[in-house]
């Protein structure tokens, strides 16, 4: 491992502006700076990347599985690994793992495996994501309806626990079976709340917003909709300023012209960011898995249960920019912000994540000018070459 490193040639994007004939400059696993390409340093080790991107690296806050680990099947420190993994050769340098609906017992234990994965220091590991158990059941989507259930105390002290230990955490939860002050106990403690799989209307999602919710869990999906007298928890999440909102930007989950729409419509400063909400399927070949012992099916980049219910999604963050890119016709940069800094701006966590500012962290990506993978930088050190 070297110290200081200078990555030369590349366009490089900090997420905000673009420097051309500039070098990355790093030092322990941080960004120093941004300097003119001659004027870089020399007693750094020298990367050329003539010809490419450098952008920063991917943040996905909904990550259930990849690489043929399912978090809810694999609740341990190797789940957490190969996920972490999988995911980086698609761009992604920090996700949380994200456990659906279970059992207590499943969920202490991808706690535990969290805990585990902080202190070995897991490359791309950023905390957790625990969507569920108290969600809606009108809204459920591929829940398992007979493991959702209400907050209590325990639950409640387990996840103030769990962002006690981490200290980074997000929570998906419906107002039908959490309370404004549950969801105030775990704002104030810096939990991430996320309002999803809700039939709440539009008062209700903004009454919790004003409790501490941050987040809208994947907009759209499991959500009462906008109407034009009712404008739902979509209407929440567009009208009110201080809720951020996931989409997942794969074609199926919302139409291209909906997630058009609700872009242009967001209200700042809260912005809608990309997550893939991937399954096991990311990095492999796998046709069905299985979750709550029910079988999912992988076909044509769908994942459903056999009903037809969407059941997560088949696509990478690296994919992802690309639709927002070249269906919605956002600019590259917007799309590129749209799976690193405005994700980082949800969690809270943009003074070290999602730009490459002096004293962030060296996390980024090497790209085509067609937006193909390179190399995946975590810290200032390559996990993964193309």
């Amino acid at each position: 491992m070297t110290a200081k490193k200078k990555i030369t040639g590349a366009r490089i994007f900090d997420g905000i502006d673009c420097h051309d004939g500039a070098a990355l400059l790093i030092e322990a696993g941080r960004v120093k700076t941004i300097v003119p390409a001659g004027a870089a340093a020399n007693d750094a080790e020298t990367v050329d990347a003539r010809g490419l991107l450098l952008v920063p690296g991917f943040i996905d806050l909904q990550v259930n599985g990849g690489g043929g680990a399912l978090f809810n099947e694999q609740p341990t420190l190797e789940g957490i690994r190969r996920i972490c993994a999988a995911h980086a050769r698609f761009g992604t340098t920090a996700l949380l793992p994200t456990l659906i609906t279970d059992t207590r017992a499943v969920r202490t234990a991808a706690i535990g495996a969290g805990v585990e994965a902080r202190a070995a220091a897991v490359p791309g590991f950023l905390g957790l994501h625990l969507e569920g158990p108290h969600l809606s059941l009108v809204r459920k989507g591929a829940h398992d309806p007979l493991l959702i259930r209400p907050m209590e105390q325990p639950d409640l002290d387990e996840m103030l626990a769990c962002m006690k230990a981490l200290g980074c955490l997000m929570v998906t939860l419906a107002p039908e079976n959490a309370t404004k002050e549950q969801v105030k106990a775990l704002a104030d403690a810096g939990v991430v709340v996320s309002l999803g799989h809700t039939d709440v209307g539009f008062e209700t999602a903004c009454a919790y917003a004003r409790a501490g919710a941050r987040t809208v869990t994947h907009l759209f999906n499991a959500m009462s909709g906008l109407g034009h007298r009712e404008p739902g928890v979509v209407g929440a999440a567009l009208a009110a300023g201080t809720l951020h909102a996931g989409m997942i930007a794969d074609g199926f989950h919302v139409d291209p012209a909906a997630m058009g729409i609700a872009i242009r419509g967001k209200q700042g400063p809260g912005q809608i960011f990309l997550v893939t909400d991937a399954m096991s399927t990311i990095g492999t070949e796998m046709t069905r898995f299985l979750l709550n012992g029910r079988e999912i099916l992988r076909k044509d980049g769908r994942l459903t249960l056999a009903d037809g219910t969407l059941a997560g999604a088949d696509i990478d963050m690296l994919s992802s920019v690309r639709f927002v890119h070249e269906r919605l016709g956002l600019p590259m940069e917007e799309a590129l912000r749209m799976a690193s800094a405005y994700p980082a701006d949800a969690m809270g966590i943009a003074s070290h994540k999602g730009r490459l500012l002096p004293g962030a962290d060296a996390d980024f990506v090497l790209l085509t000018p067609e937006l193909r993978m390179k190399s995946t930088w975590i810290g200032g050190e390559c996990v993964y070459s193309a």
